[in-house]
């Protein structure tokens, strides 16, 4: 048995390692100890658990949370909430910097996809940044960490995934992830403002535009974006009052975003909708493959009972919740860089979340954890996705980018092992609210 589960690692590890797309990978892993050693199953065994895999009720809340995001950064919102902060911010030292990174953190309890907050975001705030005289890269690098904090402010795509791989409840999820994410943006804040005091800012160019948000008056501007800022407190006050679960949380915010974009914003039209619909399914076509193969996978992972060796592995290796956490920190952390946030979860929680549980990790601080690592990854080189969408936006060579986002980068690793190291961080909400339904 210990061979069937060292089979399926290594042809799913040779797939992902000569370039053959993760899904396919998973397939082949799947079948080879069918072929082999005969202790996978069989194929009418792995198909029924592929399209047990793709007909699941929570999985409608990923491609719904992703057409959300769609309409809603067509629809112009990123910019609604960039001038609600800017008019409180802009006037500090680094408060424009801060305005975008509080736009990411809000931005990203509307789209929940890291990718969809940096575009959104990005493709406002670059260009205004640029025009404010600060440095482009330096600008792109911003945004393109920032908009990691889309995958862990919920509602949260990832945070559906690791639900879905491994049964914690989505809610409790979604709730754990609101201190770290608030966290992880003030020590980006801090950063920020420490560069902007040092490097210095162009006064007379921010008091203008702050003249010009201003004379606008406070009451027009909260008039503009309450809609904008309403929509993640309709979501998430949804879910926690009970009224509705997070899969039909994820089907209102799609039709609060048609209706707010169509009828209140009038920024675009229902001619638009069907290249929203498009493009939302082309986003979560591919990942769409991944998660029903997954459960197949993991299936045969049951099996062939490869969860057990991981486990005896790890508890036999390492004695207390720390080291193992550590260990597991760098090893998220070089993933990130090479592998997309969906499928690194959907591959590894399920694997190693009884070892760790073995070792006292709470299962939903584990998550937060993992998505946190993962989250990092996207502004990482040499893949990190946030960095190719801020570096297209600023029209700047993705490397470059990452080379001014690395203080960035650091400060959400700082941030990163407080979250790690202090469980609290992410679970005190879950235990004074207690536990949440995740249909």
């Amino acid at each position: 048995m210990a061979t069937a589960a060292v089979l399926v690692f290594v042809v799913f590890l040779i797939g992902i390692a000569v370039s053959i797309p993760i899904g396919i990978s998973m397939i082949l892993g799947s079948i080879a100890p069918m072929f082999l050693v005969d202790k996978g199953g069989n194929i009418t065994q792995l198909l029924n658990n592929t399209f047990s895999g793709a007909n699941s009720v929570p999985i409608l809340a990923v491609p719904l949370f992703i057409l959300g995001g769609v309409i809603m950064a067509e629809g112009g919102i990123s910019k609604k909430l960039f001038n609600f902060f800017a008019y409180f911010a802009g006037r500090i030292p680094g408060g424009i910097p801060c305005a975008v990174i509080l736009t990411c953190l809000f931005y990203g309890a509307i789209s929940g996809s890291g990718p969809a907050t940096t575009a959104a975001v990005g493709s406002m705030c670059i260009p205004f940044l640029v025009s404010l005289g600060y440095n482009r890269q330096w600008s792109a690098g911003l945004v393109a960490v920032a908009g990691g904090l889309g995958v862990i402010i919920p509602p949260s795509i990832p945070f559906v995934l690791y639900s879905l791989a491994t049964e914690v409840s989505t809610g409790n999820l979604f709730l754990a992830g609101i201190l770290p994410g608030i966290m992880i943006g003030v020590f980006l804040m801090a950063y920020a403002v420490f560069y902007c005091v040092t490097k210095g800012e162009d006064k007379a160019l921010i008091n203008a535009k702050m003249n010009e948000l201003k004379s606008q008056g406070f009451g027009k501007l909260f008039a503009d974006s309450f809609p904008a800022l309403l929509c993640p407190i309709i979501i998430l006050g949804g879910i926690y009052t009970g009224w509705f679960t997070p899969t039909e949380a994820a089907c209102i915010s799609v039709f609060y975003a048609i209706l707010v974009s169509l009828f209140v914003y009038k920024s675009i039209k229902i001619k638009d909708l069907i290249p929203f619909l498009c493009s939302s399914v082309k986003t979560y076509g591919g990942l769409a493959f991944v998660l029903a193969f997954a459960t197949a996978f993991g299936r045969v992972l049951s099996l062939t009972r490869a969860n057990r060796v991981v486990e005896d592995f790890i508890t036999s290796n390492f004695h207390s919740s720390f080291s193992v956490m550590t260990v597991l920190v760098v090893i998220f952390l070089i993933l990130g860089m090479v592998m997309d946030t969906g499928p690194a979860i959907i591959i590894l929680a399920p694997v190693l979340l009884p070892a760790v549980e073995k070792l006292g990790v709470d299962p939903v601080h584990f998550g937060v954890v993992l998505v946190c690592c993962l989250s990092i990854g996207l502004a990482t080189p040499p893949f990190g996705l946030d960095l190719f969408v801020a570096g297209n936006l600023a029209e700047e060579p993705p490397m470059s980018v990452a080379k001014k986002a690395v203080p960035f980068i650091i400060a959400f690793m700082i941030a990163l092992f407080l979250i790690t190291y202090v469980a609290p961080i992410s679970t005190v909400l879950v235990s004074m609210f207690g536990v949440i339904p995740s249909g």
